[in-house]
């Protein structure tokens, strides 16, 4: 068992290396051209994610498609793996980071509008969407998406469901003492009660649970910015100077080549926003919407909020803290950095993590069903539901750690097909964009 953990933590570094980093990141940039920096309608995009009115084809609202797409991203990766990337690369790895989610809202955009023109209606009013359906209709290619939808099938169950119940778990053993059947027990109920009835379900709770959940991690974050406000000057500094020059050893930290720091920064960065890996269209595709453009702009809007402000806000706290120069690392480091609001600020920082996890739970729930909907039909998604619940109960007791390596490289290879598709159709993006957006006055146009 030790070997074959070897062998997919080997599989894992590789895929999650270089290659996949420079073509996601290429792949955010060539987008931004393509697009002319569709960034710059940020405002426009935040102000259409906050209707909850019907408009158009769809399931859900522009914002309970955004809520239901952040609960999925925003997660361990906003607090631990931005530790974890300051740990190894640096202060000068949050810089990265940031970079990639303003880069990577190209890329978020782009996977929405061919998740929202290739969806299909049932006659029930049900709408099926993601890069299965982009890779069959648009580029007429069934074996991708049959990859796609596979990979995210596997993914979903690992790092979406069982390694995040088991993340709870330990958190509430570490923190109240209670065992991880209890937890089990308890988070197996509210995942049964949401998920089972279904996208509307799931949007409802994540219309209230993210707003609250990052409103208040955020704000603790504001308040330790404001304890420290003295010394923001020279940390922002340091990350700037850092993330072109890398960092040498301090303290405990062991320092770290510009090499390091771009590659973790960056790494750290997709695997919070998942911008490139085909996670979010699926369910930007159940928006109620006039056109592909609006609900791509509203949808854009998730790695913006998850990497530009949360991950940034994290990464600003942690090198302000001084305490990363100790050899801290992940959780301990965030610990360490929370620590300064006294008894508070351990219970914030369990508060956020433990909602943060719930809703990836939530989130991923989705991504997995219609996943497995494609694979194998409607008639399989109740089953899927009831399974999907069972293995929260199995994540919370169970030891993990080649599933979760397992998951993470299905994860990984998500990121494959879907790339190709965003490359190939790159054409009916740009011409979608100029139809409805660069062209006046027909951003509320009907398809």
């Amino acid at each position: 068992m030790a070997a074959f953990e070897a062998i997919l933590n080997d599989i894992s570094g590789f895929i999650w290396g270089w290659p996949l980093i420079i073509l996601l990141f290429g792949t955010h940039l060539f987008l931004t051209v393509r697009l002319r920096f569709i960034q710059r309608y940020i405002g426009t995009a935040i102000k259409l994610s906050f209707s909850r009115k019907s408009e158009g084809t769809g399931e859900i609202s522009h914002f309970g498609a955004l809520t239901t797409a952040l609960a999925a991203t925003i997660g361990t990766g906003n607090i631990v793996g931005v530790a974890t990337a300051i740990a190894v690369g640096g202060p000068g790895a949050v810089l990265w980071m940031w970079l990639t989610g303003v880069f990577g809202i190209a890329t978020k955009y782009g996977e929405a509008v061919l998740s929202v023109k290739y969806r299909r209606l049932s006659p029930d009013g049900t709408v099926s969407g993601g890069p299965m359906y982009a890779l069959e209709d648009g580029l007429k290619s069934k074996w991708l998406a049959v990859l796609f939808a596979g990979f995210t099938a596997v993914a979903a169950f690992g790092i979406g469901n069982m390694v995040q119940a088991n993340s709870i778990a330990g958190l509430m053993g570490k923190t109240f003492g209670l065992p991880g059947w209890a937890t089990g027990i308890i988070l197996t109920g509210f995942t049964a009660l949401v998920i089972l009835g279904g996208v509307r379900s799931i949007a409802k709770v994540c219309e209230k649970l993210v707003p609250l959940m990052v409103v208040v991690y955020v704000i603790g974050c504001v308040i330790l910015l404001i304890i420290g406000w003295r010394t923001i000057p020279d940390s922002l500094w340091l990350i700037a100077t850092s993330a072109f020059g890398g960092h040498a050893a301090l303290g405990g930290f062991v320092g770290a080549a510009l090499k390091e720091t771009v590659r973790y920064g960056i790494a750290r960065g997709l695997f919070s926003n998942e911008a490139g890996l085909g996670s979010a269209p699926i369910v930007a595709a159940a928006a109620q919407t006039k056109n592909p453009v609006r609900q791509a702009l509203v949808s854009s809007t998730g790695t913006f909020w998850d990497t530009v402000v949360v991950c940034l806000m994290t990464g600003l706290v942690l090198v302000n803290s001084g305490r990363w120069t100790e050899g801290l690392n992940g959780s301990a480091l965030t610990h360490a950095a929370f620590s300064q609001l006294g008894a508070f600020g351990p219970t914030l920082l369990t508060f956020g993590l433990l909602t943060f996890v719930f809703s990836t739970i939530l989130g991923w729930s989705y991504y997995g069903e219609k996943a497995v909907e494609y694979l194998f039909g409607r008639a399989s998604i109740r089953p899927y539901r009831w399974l999907w619940v069972a293995m929260v109960m199995v994540g919370s007791t169970l030891s993990l750690g080649a599933v979760w390596t397992f998951a993470d490289i299905a994860n990984g290879l998500m990121a494959l097909p879907n790339l190709i598709a965003l490359i190939l159709l790159n054409g009916v993006i740009v011409a979608e964009t100029r139809k409805y957006l660069w062209t006046p006055d027909r951003l509320d146009s009907e398809e």
